[in-house]
């Protein structure tokens, strides 16, 4: 059996990555990171956006380069 993996909410992961909560949840909407729904919140798998903020996930790289947010790199 796998590890269960690491979820926050959208605030929870702005606070820990110096993202805006508004920069994840565009990304959310616009499917760029991994997330789960649970009722009205969106649940942000940690693991996945550090991939995708480091450039090594299949939805791409940084979107940061088209000026949409700012990235913390030391916070990860």
């Amino acid at each position: 059996m796998g590890t269960v993996p690491r979820m926050l909410t959208i605030q929870q992961a702005a606070d820990e990555t110096g993202l805006s909560y508004g920069c994840i949840r565009k990304w959310c909407l616009e499917n760029r990171i991994v997330y789960r729904k649970s009722g009205s919140k969106y649940l942000i798998n940690m693991g996945k956006l550090k991939d995708y903020l480091n450039g090594e996930s299949e939805e791409g790289g940084t979107q940061d380069a088209e000026g949409n947010c700012d990235i913390r790199r030391d916070l990860l």
